[in-house]
């Protein structure tokens, strides 16, 4: 996989950054010498010219507006100078005309008083283009779902969602790696836990054999083939299994052991939530709120490096810093799906928990009350997010860093664009 590399260590890198990862660069720019690497192994190829920065991101709707930090400005647009261009977002498989400047989605209302970036809307060739092979794979691949869910599948809109979230995927099949694993865990969350013959009964034991579609079992030759066969026994294990295969074709080992973490997060979570639904309990907001820390979209803005086809190397990767960035990013945008699905959560059977619901139960607020205070919670969590992530790229500032940074901040907007426009599956309720 291409890797744009580090930048040239220089004695001007912020004195943060002998406290994040010092030791990584010190390895890197040892290795390169060792190898006889110069500039361009370290930049993907030759000095090209300064290239301009990108036009700064247009105003954000926000229950408090502030003027960006100038490295949160860079993290938005992206690296700049000698040796970054190949850094930037829309490396295309041909040529295109500049995109336009960012504009507000005409499609669905935002949540009034939401701290949110709008998006450009996606590309249309590449969403009909993406659209289309990921419904052949569902149908002709692993046979994902019956006839009668094809509306249901068409109308979760995973093309745009995609497209969306990852502007920067060199091609189609970039994208597709994480259009497959989206619509694999989406369709565990749904036939495992939720809507479609979900149970919290026997749960566990349902996730850890899936789960081992994602990191295989390792066992004798007597009993490695009862386990294959089972790899194709229902739809989110045959999902699992596919998606993961493709996914290890683009991405190194220590891309794919992380994905794998975060999956297993992820399943942790989905327990952590059954076990309330088996007593009937409601956690404190805080005991909720750290359940969504392992129930939310963490494996996905995480692959935007293999999306993108480079790599943040697993030492940077591993970083509390950058682990702190991910996980509010990751729990930012749990809380969009908690507040745009809200009215679609209350009219399912039984009691379903969101950040509202919990709020309205444990504080003794109204409904109209939980769901506005769930709105600072998300903007406070994207406010703790983007300061972050500006103080990392400061003490850090790695092309692959700042790429990364730039990745989950673009995935984090393109999440909310995806909620926001989506009206077949979401509407808002009416506390305003």
């Amino acid at each position: 996989m291409p890797d744009p590399g580090l930048s040239p260590l220089q004695s001007s890198l912020p004195e943060a950054a002998a406290h994040f990862g010092a030791h990584v660069l010190g390895n890197a720019a040892a290795q390169l010498a060792a190898q006889g690497r110069g500039v361009e192994a370290a930049t993907g190829g030759p000095l090209p010219a300064p290239s301009a920065p990108a036009p700064p991101s247009v105003g954000v709707p926000a229950v408090e507006v502030g003027t960006p930090s100038p490295a949160l400005e860079r993290i938005l647009r992206g690296p700049s100078g000698l040796g970054t261009a190949s850094l930037h977002l829309v490396r295309r498989e041909d040529l295109q005309e500049p995109p336009a400047p960012p504009t507000a989605p005409t499609e669905g209302d935002p949540i009034p008083g939401l701290y949110y970036h709008p998006v450009p809307e996606p590309d249309p060739v590449r969403v009909a283009e993406v659209s289309r092979r990921i419904k052949t794979w569902a149908v002709d691949e692993v046979e994902l779902y019956p006839p009668e869910w094809e509306d249901q599948f068409d109308g979760f809109s995973v093309g745009r969602y995609m497209v969306a979230c990852h502007p920067d995927a060199p091609t189609v099949d970039h994208l597709m790696l994480a259009t497959r694993l989206m619509v694999a865990e989406n369709v565990v969350d749904d036939c495992y836990c939720e809507d479609h013959g979900g149970s919290p009964i026997g749960l566990g034991g349902r996730l850890l054999l899936a789960h081992t579609a994602l990191d295989a079992l390792h066992t004798t030759k007597e009993y490695q083939p009862g386990w294959a066969d089972s790899l194709h026994s229902d739809a989110p294990r045959r999902a699992y299994r596919s998606a993961m295969e493709y996914f290890l074709r683009d991405a190194t080992p220590s891309q794919a052991d992380r994905y794998r973490h975060d999956m297993a997060r992820l399943h942790m979570g989905y327990l952590a939530e059954a076990a309330w639904a088996e007593t009937d309990h409601v956690p404190e907001v805080w005991e909720y709120l750290a359940m969504r820390q392992f129930n939310n979209f963490r494996p996905c803005p995480t692959i935007t490096d293999t999306v993108g086809g480079y790599e943040l190397p697993a030492d940077l990767h591993a970083q509390p810093a950058i682990q702190r960035v991910i996980a509010l990013a990751g729990n930012a945008t749990t809380i969009v799906n908690d507040l745009y699905s809200y009215t679609k959560e209350l009219a399912g059977p039984g009691k379903h928990l969101n950040l509202p619901v919990v709020l309205a139960e444990r504080e003794g607020l109204s409904d109209r009350e939980a769901y506005l205070k769930a709105v600072e919670v998300h903007n406070d969590l994207m406010h703790d997010f983007e300061a972050a992530a500006a103080e990392l790229a400061a003490a850090c500032p790695v092309p692959t860093v700042l790429r990364f940074l730039r990745g989950v901040a673009v995935w984090a907007d393109g999440n909310h664009y995806w909620h926001m426009t989506n009206t077949y599956r979401y509407n808002l309720p009416d506390f305003w």
